[in-house]
């Protein structure tokens, strides 16, 4: 979109306040995995505007990741929710000062990323930027369709890391990598360390095993993660992570090992779950963020992918993470809870599963090796 891409040559300072700097406003208000996904995207946007002003408008919690990814955005807004969207409740007595801080934010470029555009562009829309890039699943043919001061892509099938990359290249930027990051901060290290010692872990010999996620109908059975867990803990140490709201879970799959596993659910923090999962030789998990947060890493994991649409939400690097996926007629579903029993589940076994396991470890051997021949 070459109107989108004429620019003023813009001073280096990054600062909100230096004139002539262009100002974009990148919308997806979703939740952890979905944003880590939107990292490849936000990396070519920063690349393609070094020197814009990027304000990441998102659910309440994001301006912790918008503070994490400071390299690539500048500032945050919370996004009150809109009736139809799931993620949030909606605060009506909030959307109108958020409408109109948007508005007199005078952005020069409103990105939508968060997804077909069904709801979303008329979020966008409603912050009157002087141009709007998103993406649209009306479209007669697919490709990129231009409406004046639009631009709107049609939303592609495929990998999330994949379509959302499709709008930046559209918009003209560079869209060559496409892995996902997490930085660790000083604190996340730290935090990291003080775990190891307490518990004696070394890097790359515990197995972290994340039983959690954020649906019901998005879980493993969490016996079978317990089994997982009893014939890991014969090699390694085994490390149990999880949300605050995950503790009940955690604690019953440490009841049910009848062995030793360290329980940390509930006990790190967001960067020092991170840094553990990157210090670890494996993570087994569901369909969720810490699936996301290995891919980052390059943590080998194995994923059990309960519900949700697997090829759109699995790890581009399919050797050293393995996805398991069962296809009942029912799937993708939206679904809480799950009311026909859970086939997609349960008609995946430990066995599975640790067979996957040999996989993804034989291929981080092989990269080892050849790294150290290198």
């Amino acid at each position: 979109m070459t109107a989108i891409l004429e620019t003023a040559e813009m001073p280096k300072a990054r600062t909100q306040d230096d004139p002539g700097r262009r100002r974009i406003a990148v919308f997806r208000a979703l939740q952890l995995g979905d944003m880590l996904c939107a990292v490849p995207a936000l990396r070519a946007l920063r690349e393609g505007e070094p020197y814009a002003h990027i304000t990441l408008v998102g659910l309440p919690w994001a301006s912790e990741f918008a503070s994490r990814f400071a390299e690539l955005v500048d500032d945050f807004m919370a996004f009150p929710g809109m009736p139809g969207m799931p993620e949030q409740p909606y605060r009506a007595d909030a959307a109108a000062a958020f409408y109109a801080e948007a508005r007199a934010r005078r952005f020069d470029l409103a990105i939508q990323l968060h997804g077909s555009g069904t709801l979303s562009n008329e979020v966008v829309r409603r912050f009157e930027a002087r141009e709007m890039a998103g993406y649209c699943a009306s479209a007669a043919e697919a490709g990129v369709h231009r409406h004046g001061g639009e631009l709107l892509v049609t939303w592609p099938d495929g990998n999330e890391i994949e379509r959302l990359l499709a709008l930046p290249r559209a918009l003209g930027y560079p869209t060559a990598d496409a892995h996902l990051a997490f930085p660790l901060r000083a604190v996340d290290h730290a935090g990291w360390r003080a775990l190891a010692d307490r518990y004696g872990l070394q890097p790359r010999g515990y197995v972290c095993v994340h039983p959690g996620a954020r649906m019901l109908s998005r879980r493993w059975p969490v016996e079978r993660f317990a089994e997982v867990a009893r014939r890991l803990r014969e090699r390694w140490p085994v490390v149990v992570t999880g949300a605050p709201d995950e503790l009940p879970l955690d604690a019953r799959l440490a009841g049910q090992c009848g062995i030793e596993v360290i329980n940390l659910g509930g006990q790190t923090t967001l960067g020092t779950m991170a840094a553990l999962i990157g210090q670890a030789r494996l993570l087994v998990c569901n369909d969720t963020g810490a699936s996301h947060i290995a891919a980052a890493m390059d943590t080998p994991s194995v994923v059990v992918s309960c519900g949700s649409d697997s090829p759109r939400w699995a790890p581009l690097d399919t050797a050293l993470h393995r996805v398991l996926a069962d296809w009942p007629p029912c799937r993708p579903c939206g679904w809480e809870k799950c009311p026909l029993g859970h086939p997609c589940a349960v008609h995946i076994g430990v066995d599975d599963v640790m067979r996957a396991i040999e996989h993804v470890l034989d291929e981080a051997a092989r990269r080892e090796g050849e790294l150290e021949h290198a």
